[in-house]
């Protein structure tokens, strides 16, 4: 019987509704819930305690939770070096329209 794979998308997906992730180990489950838990900030407008991620131990808790921290604090610093660009850039803007 050959089974057919599914590839998963975590920027594809829909934020509506329940997810639940399953696979084997090295197959970027990690990276797909980061990815949903920064989607779910970013685009759904969600707090951090309107969020459930569950895994099975300790250990893979730890890891998960330092994963999500890293992305959060990457997507925020991003957000940060954007607004200071653009507001370095506003002076030079208003200048050329005068």
């Amino acid at each position: 019987m050959n089974k057919l794979k599914r590839v998963f998308d975590p920027l594809g997906i829909s934020l509506q509704g329940v997810h639940s992730i399953a696979a084997s180990a090295g197959t970027g489950k990690t990276f797909s819930i980061t990815t949903l838990y920064l989607r779910y900030i970013l685009e759904a407008d969600c707090r951090v305690d309107d969020i459930l991620v569950t895994t099975f131990t300790e250990a893979a808790t730890a890891e998960l939770k330092e994963r999500i921290r890293f992305r959060l604090n990457a997507a925020l610093e991003l957000i940060r070096e954007f607004d200071t660009q653009a507001e370095a850039e506003e002076p030079a803007a208003a200048e050329q329209v005068d």
